[in-house]
């Protein structure tokens, strides 16, 4: 038997390996590209999370200009009276002394 004989019956051992080694680490990367820490569902996770935190964030805006227009009406430069009546009948628990109390 010859040497070239037996080259032809098949793929050496050497070629095996470096075939396995190949497909090994395309299925490592691959693997990496859509679980890991930087892969494609981790990146959903993200966006996912941005989205709710936008609309948290816009949430918190709308209270900060709720709040920011209750300190400006209660201001020294603007006072709004039904509001100060309010707040002094919410907070204070005061009454006018025409007012009766039913509990």
């Amino acid at each position: 038997m010859s040497r070239t004989a037996r080259r032809a019956a098949g793929p050496s051992f050497g070629v095996l390996v470096y075939l396995a080694l190949a497909f090994a680490l395309g299925v490592y990367f691959t693997f990496a590209a859509v679980q890991g820490d930087f892969g494609l569902f981790r990146r959903v996770e993200v966006s996912a999370k941005a989205q709710a935190l936008k609309v948290d964030l816009a949430r918190l805006e709308g209270q900060i200009a709720a709040m920011e227009n209750l300190t400006r009406r209660m201001s020294d430069d603007f006072l709004d009276l039904d509001l100060l009546d309010q707040q002094a009948r919410s907070i204070l628990g005061l009454l006018r002394s025409d007012e009766i109390v039913l509990r």
